[in-house]
């Protein structure tokens, strides 16, 4: 057995310390699922997230064959909360049936919270404190909440404290039509309080990447999803929903195209930029509805369980970059720092998969981790990470076909690395996204071989 001994000094006494070495566990995932993903405003609409989030725990729990009880933790992420279920993860449990003894939080990392749900439970696994989680994340971006503007609410605040009828008189008069005007959400970086597609625009320029390479990858995306899911890869991933009244059976997502072509998404104007941008409604992801999740469990207490994993959590790092220039060049930071960390390179790899926020975004990534600039400069390497092989990378679709909950994206891309080294035969996957706030989440699992 191996100890640390550890001596602490100070003027009065000394203390010597020892402990077992740690040891830590290893973190399996058993399986994920999700809700189909939809465009904002349509199916979804009269629901919370929180209704979201139910449909994929549940369908994780019966895909699975998990007993409720035994869940330890169930971790969520969103982005766009709703005050009246500020904890999501934990309506979503308890409407899944999961029981009220099981703790549950929620999380927030933009459009990598539900990343930061799944390392969550993977620390959790790994210190002890719990042997299975469910993990993953839900938005409802239909359900955004509206508010007024500061003025308005101001005065609503204060109207708690008004008494008898001279004071509620004053509080009407006070009121002016503009008042009324709701504030309508804005999907804006705060502190450049510019939209992403605008910094997208910025940086895909910066990267000389062209209108017509980002047309030409968001093709590629849309035409690969619907061979996905002809094929059937991506209905084992989706756990199909009824909706009431009718509770006519939703079970595929309604964004990606596959009779999209260079000749279709040509047409279309810029959508931010109106005069120099590249980035267009094609090239870009779309506002969507949805939720996934996984389930996540010690090595030891899957085999107690009679479980086979799909693939082991191996190492997993967070990044973060320049607000200004870098807002969505988190992948290239943080698959660098990670293969870096392990000795790896994109040869050890067989599946890849990258958050597709925009075509312009991945292709600026792309050309971050080709550059021996890049990695020198900013990460500290003598060359560069190396040429991303496309015959490896997102090869059923992405976030630009299939939609994008921004709390949810995480768990999905997880679930398709996993399913993808089963079905390609592979060894190692890496997944990637960027997020608002200039951050990075890289990912590096295997597939589990017992």
């Amino acid at each position: 057995m191996d100890y640390t001994q550890t001596s602490f000094e100070n003027e009065s006494f000394d203390i010597i310390w020892v402990q077992h070495s740690l040891i830590m566990k290893k973190v399996v995932l058993i399986d994920g699922n999700r809700t189909p993903f939809l465009k904002s405003g349509g199916p979804y609409i009269d629901l919370m997230s929180y209704q979201l989030g139910q449909f994929a725990i549940s369908g994780l729990l019966s895909k699975t064959g998990i007993e409720p009880g035994l869940i330890d933790k169930v971790i969520m992420g969103t982005v766009v909360a709703n005050i009246k279920t500020a904890n999501v993860a934990r309506e979503s449990a308890l409407s899944a049936g999961i029981p009220n003894t099981t703790p549950c939080h929620t999380v927030s990392l933009a459009c990598i919270s539900a990343n930061r749900a799944i390392v969550s439970g993977c620390l959790e696994i790994y210190g002890g404190q719990a042997d299975i989680v469910v993990a993953g994340g839900v938005d409802n971006i239909s359900d955004s909440p509206i508010g007024y503007k500061k003025g308005m609410r101001k005065k609503l605040f204060l109207a708690q404290k008004l008494r008898g009828f001279g004071d509620y008189l004053k509080f009407a008069l006070s009121l002016r039509p503009s008042d009324f005007a709701p504030e309508r959400p804005k999907v804006a970086e705060f502190s450049t309080n510019r939209v992403m597609g605008e910094d997208c625009d910025i940086m895909a320029a910066s990267f000389g990447v062209s209108r017509e390479e980002q047309d030409k990858f968001a093709v590629r995306s849309h035409q690969l999803a619907a061979k996905a899911w002809e094929a059937g890869h991506l209905a084992k991933e989706v756990a199909p929903v009824a909706l009431s009244p009718k509770f006519k059976t939703i079970d595929r997502d309604n964004g990606f195209r596959g009779d999209s072509t260079m000749e279709k998404v040509a047409r279309l104007r810029p959508a931010f930029d109106k005069k120099f941008g590249t980035l267009t409604a094609a090239n870009s992801s779309f506002l969507t509805d949805g939720a996934a999740a996984v389930l996540l469990m010690s090595e030891d207490k899957a085999k107690e369980l009679g479980l086979t994993p799909k693939a082991e959590v191996v190492d997993f790092v967070f990044t973060g970059q320049d607000l200004d220039t870098e807002l969505l060049l988190g992948p290239a930071y943080a698959v660098g720092k990670l293969l870096s960390k392990n000795k790896m390179t994109f040869d050890d790899l067989d599946v890849i998969e990258f958050h597709e926020a925009f075509a312009g975004q991945i292709l600026a990534n792309i050309k971050a981790l080709a550059s021996d600039k890049f990695a020198k400069e900013k990460l500290g390497l003598d060359k560069a990470i190396g040429e991303v092989p496309m015959e490896k990378f997102n090869l059923w679709g992405g976030s630009l076909s299939l939609g994008h909950p921004f709390g949810a994206t995480g768990a999905r891309i997880m679930t398709t690395t996993a399913n993808r080294l089963i079905h390609e035969d592979g060894k190692y996957g890496i997944l990637a996204a960027c997020a608002a706030g200039a951050h990075g989440h890289a990912m590096l699992i295997k597939k589990y071989e017992g």
